[in-house]
């Protein structure tokens, strides 16, 4: 019991930050209560909204706001509804907000607009039996109206309030994670515009009478904001159920904050539904479009790295045929100085004859070098290095491929893409001269449409009335569909051709490893009511 002798050492601290966080949520709440009404309460849009947009250790200093709000605006009326009134109904209204959002922050961490709806019908109902309940005890004239018709008025005034407030708020707190396009800007800037148009021609004027077709007028506010829904998802749906209930609330018939339009109100119940119903979408939306989005990344690193893995195999490829030209180079000067010694000694016949074997077996063995990789490609590009190396020479041999028709520049092409093109049509008349009879054409041909490029290979027999095999078709589809599909392309094999199509984007940095990039640096390529809100 020392401590009830010491007493008790409490230290509180008190931080400007949080004096001027009162004094603008007191100012926001008094603001908001000028634009409302019983049945259009945004003050209780305020109250969530801030309570969304501050951590914690800030409520209290909302707290403070929000009594010194009630203060200035309830201690007016105590000699009208007495000073228990005044206390009781202002110091219970938002430690129970408070316990609403904090029962639901995981809900919120799920699924955020399902949370925001859950907080405002929650806090609509609670705020409001609080509000009601505690004027039914202690004022005796409001026990003859209707409770339940006063709880479901003030309760709907409350939920409009929090529909229009709150999901701008969470739109506030996950404004880094959204990106606005211009045309995002131009579509919510078109939607404000129908909407206020539609409104101000709904708003009766004077306001005391109602104009013939303005409320079925009203019924027209919710097309732009479905219209935003449907191209932004949760981010339309919340500006647009925003813009749609403040511009229902101010065109309300009113004088004064406890008037009472049944008209409006009725609209307001459909006007409601139609809110949750479009954040509800809207959050659908955005949840597909998410992954809708991810699927895309996932599908475009997925074909980074399979050209990646391509593109490492090639340098392997290419190491491997520089080794073997240095090889060659090696033994050329070796048989070189073989021949010349030997035509110092005389024997000339012995010496022209190894010349001439040297040079038929190195022109072979650099044409065998060049078909393990092209280093002719780097240099002078796809075409080059299909008609000048060793490929073209292999299918010379054979008698049986004609000289290819080629069009188009290919060194406007990413290296990658050319030598990709290059196993696909070397790989795809391998199949046909081990599968096919007759004689074959090989075409290609490059081109550009938009930010798309690519180039069309064809691997096709001479005779148009000679269909491939099937066996052929599929082995082109199955060895062939790894290397096109990494390059975004397509294979087709019909009647007596196989056609291969790459494409790439312009512009597009290749992601490629140090040696890709060595390799490729030097290429070309509202009766009696309770005390109306106060």
């Amino acid at each position: 019991m020392q401590w009830w002798k010491d007493g008790l050492l409490v230290r509180i601290r008190v931080s400007p930050e949080g004096l001027a966080l009162a004094l603008v949520y007191a100012l926001a709440c008094w603001a908001a209560r000028k634009l409302s009404l019983d049945q259009f309460f945004l003050p209780a849009g305020v109250r969530v909204a801030a309570l969304l947009l501050c951590p914690p250790r800030l409520w209290p200093y909302l707290l403070i706001g929000e009594y010194a709000y009630f203060a200035h605006l309830r201690i007016p009326l105590i000699s009208k509804y007495n000073l228990t009134w005044v206390i009781l109904a202002s110091v219970f209204l938002m430690p129970a907000v408070m316990l609403i959002v904090r029962l639901h922050r995981k809900l919120l961490a799920r699924t955020t607009i399902v949370g925001v709806i859950s907080i405002a019908i929650c806090a609509a109902l609670v705020i409001s039996l609080l509000n009601l309940g505690i004027s039914y005890l202690l004022w005796e004239p409001l026990r003859e109206a209707s409770f339940i018709t006063n709880v479901l008025r003030y309760a709907l005034g409350d939920f409009t309030g929090i529909l229009i407030l709150a999901p701008l708020a969470l739109l506030w707190i996950r404004r880094a994670e959204e990106q606005w396009m211009p045309r995002s800007v131009t579509a919510v800037a078109g939607a404000l515009g129908a909407m206020l148009v539609i409104g101000l021609q709904a708003t009766p004027v004077p306001a005391s009478i109602t104009a013939p077709g303005s409320l079925q007028l009203l019924l027209i506010l919710p097309i732009p904001a479905i219209a935003l829904t449907c191209l932004l998802g949760w981010r339309g749906a919340a500006i647009g159920v925003a813009a749609m209930n403040m511009i229902l609330g101010l065109s309300t018939p009113s004088d004064h904050p406890a008037s009472f339009d049944q008209a409006t109100f009725a609209t307001q119940q459909a006007m409601t539904i139609a809110s949750i119903a479009l954040l509800l979408l809207g959050a659908r939306i955005t949840h597909f479009q998410n992954q809708h989005r991810l699927r895309e990344e996932d599908g475009r690193a997925a074909l980074q790295l399979a050209r990646n893995s391509h593109l490492a195999s090639e340098m392997d490829l290419r190491e491997r045929a520089a080794h073997l030209r240095q090889l060659g180079d090696g033994m050329d000067l070796s048989l070189n100085e073989m021949v010349n010694w030997l035509h110092a000694q005389g024997h000339h016949a012995v010496a022209d004859s190894l010349r001439h074997t040297s040079e038929v077996h190195s022109r072979l063995f650099r044409a065998q070098a060049s078909m393990i990789y092209p280093a002719a490609l780097e240099r002078l590009g796809l075409y080059v290095a299909l008609q000048a190396g060793g490929v073209r020479e292999a299918w010379g041999n054979t008698h049986r491929v004609n000289q290819p028709w080629l069009m188009g520049d290919p060194c406007a092409l990413s290296p990658g893409l050319q030598l990709a093109a290059y196993r696909s049509i070397v790989e795809a008349i391998s199949i046909l001269l081990g599968n096919e009879s007759g004689q074959l054409t090989v075409r290609a041909r490059c081109g550009r449409l938009g930010t798309q490029q690519g180039i069309l290979l064809v691997a096709a027999t001479l005779n148009p009335r000679q269909r491939l095999s099937q066996a052929t078709m599929a082995m082109v589809t199955d060895q062939l569909t790894g290397r096109v599909l990494a390059y975004r392309g397509t294979i087709q094999c019909r009647s007596n051709r196989a056609r291969i199509h790459l494409i790439e984007t312009v512009g597009t940095p290749h992601t490629e490893s140090r040696p890709v990039r060595e390799a490729h640096r030097d290429s070309s390529l509202g009766p009696i009511v309770p005390p109306s809100r106060t």
